[in-house]
């Protein structure tokens, strides 16, 4: 079998793009958008349509209720491919206020609900600030799920399996990225790959600690850079896998054995963990590596949010 058949022998494959033609021929059980990934897909000519007729269909109501059509049309596209559930964001703008948050969720669910889509199949999509975890806590005890991105740190993960959240997204390859820049002409790739990768280490010790201590929120390692860093998280809740990465995976024949394994988590000897908000924020401000992460991801799905409504307007 290809890396890509013996990883779902081990973790739930999701892909992560905005282009439902492109997905099917690696059938992924779910799929994950984001603003860049929506951005990206309208931009190519086989969507126009679907943006034109979808603004066209909504041209009287306010600009915020005409992008959360569009991305719910491509979610209902993608729906017809993945046989599991998609992932819709609510717009990053909204990253700190808790309130604006939930009423954007809800929307975003009563406009797939109306298009006979039952919440079970949507997971949205909130950036891991604090106000974005009460919003998610919120959602989840009205029974709808969530999906946790932006995150980059333990503090995160851990005040989300508090929060009861349905899954969350840690970055792997921003991670890394940034361990790599710090260490500049110190770097060194072979030392710093596969289990021992700084991304790859990071999910680990979130799936470890859920695993742990019995926290169900899902771990769907995201952001990859290579298939090296995938590999070294086989056996994860779930990966979100770019078309580019899950091609490579089709094409590569090296046998693949899992690297995380829950029961053998639960023999580990972790401590509980558990964050107020005080004590969120500073073990957030604590690590630079996220909170900067963190700002530049929310700044960076903001302005393609920006030029996303910039294209809507002229359509």
């Amino acid at each position: 079998m290809n890396q890509l058949d013996q990883l779902k022998a081990y973790t739930t494959v999701v892909a992560d793009t905005g282009n439902f033609h492109q997905m099917a021929q690696y059938a992924p059980r779910d799929a994950t958008t984001n603003p860049s990934l929506i951005l990206k897909a309208v931009q190519q000519p086989e969507y126009a349509p679907l943006l034109k007729d979808t603004v066209a269909a909504h041209r009287d109501q306010p600009l915020d209720v005409i992008v959360d059509q569009v991305l719910v049309r491509f979610g209902l596209e993608i729906l017809k491919v993945v046989p599991g559930r998609v992932s819709t964001e609510v717009d990053a703008r909204l990253s700190f206020d808790r309130a604006a948050t939930v009423a954007r969720a809800r929307r975003l669910i009563a406009l797939y609900e109306a298009a006979g889509i039952p919440r079970e199949r949507v997971l949205i999509k909130i950036a891991a600030t604090w106000e974005g975890i009460q919003a998610a806590r919120e959602l989840e005890a009205e029974g709808t799920h969530c999906n946790l991105t932006l995150l980059f740190s333990f503090a995160q993960a851990v005040a989300c399996g508090d929060a009861g959240v349905q899954l969350i997204s840690p970055f792997v390859g921003r991670i890394y990225d940034w361990a790599k820049k710090q260490a500049g002409a110190a770097w060194d790739e072979a030392a710093q790959s596969g289990a021992n990768d700084p991304g790859v280490r990071s999910v680990a010790r979130i799936f470890n600690h859920y695993k742990k201590h019995g926290i169900a929120t899902e771990v769907m390692g995201a952001s990859f850079r290579n298939i090296g860093q995938i590999t070294a998280l086989a056996g994860c809740d779930l990966l979100t896998i770019s078309p580019d990465l899950l091609a490579q995976l089709q094409a590569a024949e090296a046998p693949l054995t899992p690297a995380l394994d829950a029961a053998a988590a639960r023999d580990l000897d972790l401590p509980a963990v558990h964050h107020d908000e005080a004590s969120f924020r500073y073990a957030l401000n604590e690590d630079a590596m996220a909170t900067e992460k963190l700002a530049e991801g929310i700044r960076l799905f903001a302005a393609d949010s920006a030029k996303l409504d910039t294209l809507i307007l002229g359509a």
